[in-house]
Order: C-alpha cells, then sequence, then structure tokens
C-alpha cells in the first residue's frame, strides 16, 4: 500500500493549510499551559464553555437534552456533596457506571473536587474488576444500579467505607433520583439540596495535577491504570477539538464508543467541550439506529473506532444515507478498504483519524484531511528499527537506535520533554519500562509506544500494527496474558498461549489460543469450554479460535513461538497435526476448521 504524500498533494492543501493556521496557533497557546499555579482541565474548561455557551445544548441522550448550565449546575450539586463526605484534593473515586449523562456529570463532579475518577471498564466483573479496585485504593466508588450486581460480588474483597459507597439509578435520574438497595447511599438524594454554584476547588486544579486514571491491557495480564493528567486534558481537549475539528457552539458530537475509554471520553467529550459543543451519547452502539440516532439529534460530528464504521459500512444501502448533517468525524482504526466508501457512500466530507493512547504522551490527527493517514503530529517522534521477533528496538554499534527511511515502516518513539511529558502509570516500575534512555543521543528520553507505522512523508505517518502481547478487536485492547491466565483456570487445559489473528474483512486481531489439554484432547467438552471462557472473561477478550496442541513448543530462552502460531493463525492446512476449532456466530459451541468452514470464514459466510 502506497500513500506517499507529495508536493502536489501538498499544494493543493495549501488553503486548507492557510485556513487552519490561526486555530492551530490558539490551539497550541490553549493546550501548552506552563504556568503550574494557573487553573486548567476538565472543571475549568467546562465552567469556561458555561459561561460562553450556557443555553446550548451540553449532553443528549434519548430524551434527555441538558444545557452547558443544567450540567455545571447539577456536576456542583454533587461536587459540594463529596466535599461534605471529605473528598478532596488527589482522593481517588472508582466510577462504575454505563455510557450515560449521569457518568459524564459524576466524573465532572470528581474532577471539580480536584479528585481523580478511576474509570472501571464496564465489561470487567469478578478478578479483573477486583485487581482494579484494589490497584488504586479509591477512597470512594459510585456505582450505576446497572452494574450493582457485578460490583456486589467483589465488594467484599475491596476496602471502601460504606458512608462512600454510593448509587445512581439507572431510571430518569436527573428528575428521579431512584432509591437505592441496602448498604448503598443514593447520591442524587443525598447531593440534591447542595448549592449549584462552582466550588472554589475547581480553581485549585493545576496542570499536574492526575484528573483519570484510564485503564489499559498490558503485557502482564491484569489491567494497567494509566495516569492522565489535567495538564493533558488540556493537550487533548484543544489538539482535537479545537485544532482538528474546529469545534463551534452550533456543533453537536454522537458518540457511541465507551466512555471509559480514552477516545470516547478525552478525545470525543474533550472536543466538545472545546468548542462549548453537544455531546448526544448512546448506552451501546447500534448500527440500524446510528443514522437515525445523528439525525434526531442533528449531529454535525462522529466519534469512531473502525469496527463501527465497518458495521455501518455492511448495513443495507438506503435512500437516507447521505441524509444528515454530519461534516466531520473523529476516532481511529478505519482501514484504507473502508475509507473510500464511508466517505462517499455516508457523505462525510473529513475523517480525522487519530493516532493516540492513554498511557502515552504523543497524538497525531488528520487535520489535513488526506486519505488513509493518522496525519502528523505537533510532538517530536521518530520511527526507529526493530526486532521483529520480540519487537525490542534495536541499536547499533555506537549503542544508539536507527531512524528508519521515509516510506520504511518502524517502531514509534515518542520524545519525552516539558512540551510532551509522559504522566506514565500508577506504578513507577511500569512507567520506567515504556521509557528509552539515550536513544539517539545521551541523556535523551523516549516513550516507547510499542506500535508500528510507517513515514509517508511531509510528518504524516499511517498506523500497521500494534506490537507487543496485546491484540486490538471489537475497538478494546485485549491482554494474551490475561486470556491466558483464565484459561489455564480451566481444569482440562495445562497451556494456553494467546494471540491474534487477522480475518478477511474486519478491523483489529481476533482472538485466538493455543492450548494442551491437561490429559487429552477427548477430555475436551467445547461447549463447555466456551460457557466457562464467556463467563469469566469480557465477550470481546474470548478467544474466537483455538488450536489444540499436544505439546507448546517454545525457544531456546522458554519463550512461547507466537510469531509461528499468528504466521500459521486457523488455517488447517498450515497446522499440521493441529486440530483447529473456531466459535462461529451465532452459536453456543467450537466446531472444528475444515477447509469448508475456513472458505465460508474468508468468504464472509459469517459477519464477525
Amino acid at each position: 500500500m502506497s500513500d506517499t504524500i507529495t508536493w502536489g498533494m501538498m499544494l493543493r492543501k495549501l488553503p486548507t493549510i492557510a485556513k487552519a493556521i490561526p486555530r492551530v496557533v490558539k490551539g497550541m497557546k490553549v493546550a501548552n499551559v506552563k504556568d503550574p499555579t494557573q487553573p486548567c482541565g476538565l472543571g475549568w474548561t467546562f465552567e469556561q464553555a458555561t459561561l460562553r455557551n450556557p443555553d446550548g445544548l451540553a449532553l443528549l441522550q434519548d430524551a434527555v437534552a441538558l444545557t452547558y448550565t443544567q450540567v455545571n449546575q447539577w456536576a456542583n450539586r454533587i461536587a459540594h456533596h463529596l466535599i461534605s463526605q471529605g473528598i478532596g484534593k488527589g482522593d481517588v473515586v472508582a466510577v462504575f457506571i454505563e455510557n450515560r449523562p449521569e457518568l459524564l456529570v459524576t466524573i465532572l463532579a470528581v474532577a471539580k473536587v480536584g479528585g481523580i475518577s478511576a474509570l472501571l471498564n464496564t465489561s470487567q466483573t469478578r478478578d479483573a474488576l477486583t485487581h482494579s479496585l484494589v490497584l488504586v485504593a479509591p477512597a470512594a466508588i459510585i456505582v450505576g444500579e446497572e452494574l450493582v450486581p457485578a460490583f456486589s460480588a467483589v465488594r467484599q474483597r475491596v476496602s471502601i467505607p460504606a458512608q462512600r459507597t454510593w448509587f445512581v439509578a439507572d431510571r430518569d435520574t436527573y428528575s428521579y433520583p431512584g432509591i437505592s438497595p441496602d448498604s448503598f447511599i443514593n447520591l442524587m438524594m443525598a447531593s440534591a439540596d447542595a448549592p449549584d454554584h462552582n466550588p472554589a476547588s475547581s480553581q485549585q486544579v493545576f496542570c499536574d495535577d492526575t484528573c483519570f486514571y484510564i485503564y489499559t491491557s498490558g503485557t502482564t495480564g491484569l489491567p494497567k491504570a494509566g495516569v492522565f493528567k489535567h495538564g493533558r486534558w488540556m493537550r487533548s481537549s484543544a489538539s482535537f477539538g479545537m485544532i482538528a475539528l474546529d469545534m463551534q457552539p452550533q456543533d453537536v458530537v454522537y458518540c457511541t464508543l465507551p466512555l471509559y475509554h480514552a477516545t470516547g471520553l478525552c478525545v470525543c467529550w474533550g472536543s466538545a467541550i472545546s468548542g462549548a459543543s453537544g455531546f448526544a451519547i448512546r448506552r451501546k452502539f447500534s448500527a440500524s439506529q446510528f443514522w437515525s440516532d445523528v439525525r434526531k439529534y442533528h449531529a454535525t460530528t462522529l466519534g469512531y473506532v473502525g469496527e463501527l464504521c465497518r458495521y455501518l459500512v455492511d448495513q443495507p444501502a438506503s435512500a437516507d444515507d447521505n441524509r444528515h448533517g454530519v461534516t466531520k468525524m473523529i476516532g481511529n482504526g478505519l482501514r484504507p478498504g473502508a475509507w473510500r466508501e464511508f466517505k462517499t457512500r455516508f457523505g462525510v466530507s473529513h475523517i480525522c483519524e487519530l493516532y493516540a493512547a492513554s498511557d502515552g504522551n504523543i497524538g497525531f490527527s488528520n487535520i489535513l484531511n488526506f486519505d488513509n493517514t493518522i496525519g502528523f503530529s505537533l510532538m517530536s517522534w521518530e520511527l526507529v528499527a526493530y526486532d521483529h521477533d520480540s519487537g525490542a528496538p534495536l541499536r547499533n554499534a555506537k549503542g544508539l537506535m536507527s531512524k528508519v527511511a521515509k516510506g520504511g515502516q518502524g517502531l514509534l518513539l515518542a520524545k519525552i520533554d516539558d512540551k510532551a511529558p509522559l504522566d506514565g502509570y500508577t506504578d513507577p516500575q511500569k512507567t520506567e519500562k515504556v521509557v528509552l534512555h539515550d536513544v539517539f543521543a545521551k541523556g535523551d528520553r523516549y516513550f516507547n509506544t510499542g506500535d508500528l507505522l510507517r513515514n509517508i512523508g511531509f510528518g504524516h505517518a499511517q498506523f500497521v500494527d500494534r506490537l507487543g502481547d496485546t491484540y486490538r478487536w471489537k475497538g478494546e485492547n485485549v491482554s494474551t496474558t490475561e486470556v491466558e491466565n483464565v484459561l489455564l483456570k480451566h481444569p482440562n487445559i495445562c497451556e494456553a498461549v494467546a494471540y491474534g489473528v487477522e480475518i478477511r474483512n474486519t478491523n483489529g486481531r481476533a482472538g485466538m489460543a493455543a492450548i494442551t489439554p491437561a490429559e487429552s484432547l477427548a477430555t475436551l467438552d467445547f461447549s463447555e469450554l466456551l460457557s466457562f471462557a464467556r463467563q469469566q472473561m469480557p465477550a470481546y477478550a474470548v478467544p474466537l479460535f483455538l488450536r489444540v496442541k499436544v505439546k507448546m513448543e517454545t525457544t531456546g530462552t522458554f519463550k512461547y513461538q507466537k510469531t509461528r502460531l499468528k504466521d500459521e493463525a486457523f488455517d488447517p492446512d498450515k497446522t499440521g497435526d493441529d486440530p483447529i476449532y473456531a466459535w462461529l456466530p451465532g452459536t453456543q459451541t467450537y466446531v472444528q476448521v475444515t477447509g469448508q468452514v475456513l472458505a465460508d470464514i474468508h468468504g464472509g459466510k459469517y459477519r464477525y
């Protein structure tokens, strides 16, 4: 694939570049808060947006349509109540609510207090949920009614005082606060009579204060908590909302992405707040309802991941496909094969593909609206040569790293400096593992993204692949180690190696696991094994393919040969005597992959 940007292409973009320069300059000024005593961050930017557009719509979902003033006052009441209960600056408040206005208002309230929202993945249960809570030692938790069973199942395993275990009803919460279950405090009822003016604490939040903990899958198994500071909120919301999208009060962002992830929360909501724009959300993505929602909310801007776009392209064509007001969209993972089809069929003029990681210090965005690129970054970055088996960067005879040539692909490194600090993780040791020292000169420091990019010229890049022991499926990062740990709990499995494999015409990589039975293949009940996996892990992490191996091959240093397993994938002609099994959509068991089943998968008979 060649999408190299040429001088001719850049010359044609000159009017776009000229138009963008003023907002780029303004956006960089807003993004780069250098004064450590200047109030900033989520609470501050929302209060500024409220002053700018007090009666404009801020949050929309179904029949709920709240103005900036209403949302700000609601968050203020919660913030004042949290303060009255002893929650202060730096305290961690776990937030466990599905996509709905109450989630965002709660996060906003915690930010105004100066607290840190630990944004729990709403798919998590059992051990993963317990780990995520224990990892950040929350002083309090706010649980949505829809997730009370999941939290109650682990409540005895975490130390959160009963008087700080708050509940948020799941019906008409803005007007009807609901009745809380036993041993939960009803947050909306408790805060109903609190003051609704901005708390003084929101003026005491600065760029180096932590705003969120956003969980990310790592190579060591269970989730890591990435630190997201208020200074980074300023950089993110201004970079994407002002510089990339030029958001205005009349704009409305429609977002169906999970709001415990940075793309939905920081890119999409942050962009809306940056423009004092509307933000319309949905509990869960629906391909059939997507465009009717867009029209209902008068959306001008979409938040996306590549898989979402593929589902929309797969829907039957309709005369209404381009009957909407959307002119721009922002997200990541849109593959070249679907890019032009989406743009032309749905009439969206600007696809602002981006690259960012919740645990990193760099962001790219396609400001100039080229096709098939993540755009460029205002931060300093380089692509370097790497070892194809380990994914580690290579050093030359001088002990330094080698940059790849234009057009080549390499491991993305982002320079760590005052303009692009690295917030890292709650665990300093995990942060240090992603920092590279003495990369091109003695004393320099770079963040190792673990991602493979291609330099296509004029500072622009394309995303190629994700290295290491995670893969991305259904818009979620999946930790192979976590999948392996769950499979190893099964009494009939003694070894497990998980990895991602490609299915034609899908985005990301689907889960596959090589397993060795504790006794023999005959002891495996594949219906029971699938049921076990679905109970123990989120749906997106359940392996779609299994490879049964009598003995697992390892390298001389006892590492599993994942590269070979990935290459052979689920093709029975390549896997020798190892039988392959697939969980086909709509079924309740794994079936053996034959030549015909493989052809049906490749031919698109089964929709993943």
